[in-house]
């Protein structure tokens, strides 16, 4: 029998979604599931998105530019120049998805061998983009202790080699809904300027910052425009994960024509998606102030309860809709697989995320989970008790 590549036998299993054939043999169990393992958000698609697809009048379904509408880079651009990141149509590649964006970036700025330093925990697939594009990701451990701040730059500086190709972050932080302040930007916007380094940003929650926090872009550190690139998405924003729509953002111009000759492999982004993801951008402000409340009250519902239960450790996210959460047991892998193979409450049970996935340091996270609280409250209410009885009925 031929061989697998060896690229393909290293790519890592998504943390997010490999549980999941033990979550439909509960199911088919009749066992009810409360999903916290996956960023798939409940809020309402905005209508005005929906609408625009429905009500298309279209007689051929063609291929869009490689680099995504006109009119809706266009917009984009006038979306980002409300939020004080200046940037032109020409200077943003739409993508299938923020991931697609992700895999421009890497194929544009390195090659085979080289190094991306990235703050762990981080998204799981910055592991298997890294594989995919033969890059080694080289973490620098942030903690729970501090909320998981940006580590100390004396902590990436030992890092940096001649392979060094980028610093990755994500802002604010899936899996850990930590929102990186000014000063924090400013300190990682001086060290690519100093090392000759890209900062790759993947700001897709940009709008879900809490308590008074402000999200501060990279793309606002106009000091370093040669260096900076920025990862959007609607998937999050307006709850439109199906449409995988997302952007590549830089103001690199050769970095730009880089990334069109990837758009251009893979001919161009889907025509329906961009067009709901284009009249996405007329939802009005209400919209997020509404979900922004929403997820609020949720975190507040989710760590309060989280605190209550003995054993776990969790920090109060700034962003976003994660937290890591340390529980009292040695493996949470076997835990998550636990929950859903052999225990359930009241004909219940909850699906995590096992964080280990979330690191590329081995041996680290094995007793954290990540929950996105994309439920509502009453149900996040619910989540907690059975993840009580369950630690309870498991250590014992």
């Amino acid at each position: 029998m031929p061989d697998i590549s060896k690229k393909g036998l290293a790519m890592p299993q998504s943390p997010i979604r490999k549980l999941v054939p033990f979550a439909e043999a509960a199911k088919e169990r009749g066992i009810q599931i409360h999903q916290l393992n996956i960023g798939q958000p409940d809020i309402k698609t905005p209508a005005v998105a929906l609408d625009a697809v429905k009500n298309i009048d279209m007689d051929v379904l063609a291929y869009s530019h490689s680099a995504g509408f006109q009119s809706y880079r266009e917009k984009l651009a006038a979306y980002y120049n409300k939020h004080d990141i200046h940037v032109n149509e020409d200077e943003i590649i739409i993508s299938t998805g923020g991931s697609e964006a992700l895999l421009f970036a890497m194929g544009s700025v390195t090659d085979p061998g080289d190094e991306i330093i990235i703050p762990e925990p981080f998204y799981a697939n910055y592991n298997g983009f890294a594989t995919a594009s033969g890059v080694t990701v080289v973490p620098v451990i942030s903690n729970l202790e501090t909320g998981f701040a940006l580590p100390p730059i004396s902590d990436f500086e030992k890092l940096i080699s001649d392979k060094t190709k980028a610093i990755v972050i994500c802002n604010p932080g899936n899996p850990t809904g930590y929102l990186y302040s000014e000063e924090e930007i400013k300190q990682l916007a001086d060290l690519v300027k100093k090392h000759d380094l890209f900062l790759i940003a993947d700001e897709v929650y940009r709008e879900f910052a809490y308590d008074g926090h402000i999200h501060h872009s990279v793309m606002k550190q106009r000091d370093i425009d040669a260096h900076t690139i920025m990862i959007d998405s609607v998937s999050k924003r307006f709850s439109m994960c199906g449409a995988r729509i997302g952007c590549i953002v830089s103001r690199n111009k050769e970095l730009m024509s880089t990334a069109m000759k990837f758009a251009q492999a893979r001919l161009s982004p889907p025509t329906f998606a961009q067009i709901a993801s284009e009249a996405a951008l007329e939802t009005p402000q209400s919209y997020f102030d509404d979900v922004i409340d929403e997820y609020v009250s949720r975190r507040n519902t989710l760590v309060e309860g989280l605190k209550d239960i003995p054993g776990v450790k969790v920090a109060t996210p700034k962003g976003a809709f994660y937290c890591i959460v340390e529980l009292p047991v040695t493996n949470a892998d076997a835990f998550a697989q636990w929950l859903l193979e052999s225990f359930d409450y009241n004909g219940k049970t909850i699906m995590v995320a096992p964080a280990a996935g979330f690191y590329s340091t081995k041996g680290v996270g094995l007793n954290q989970v990540r929950i996105a609280y994309v439920l509502e409250d009453s149900l996040l209410k619910e989540a907690v008790e059975i993840l009580k009885v369950a630690l309870s009925k498991y250590n014992s």
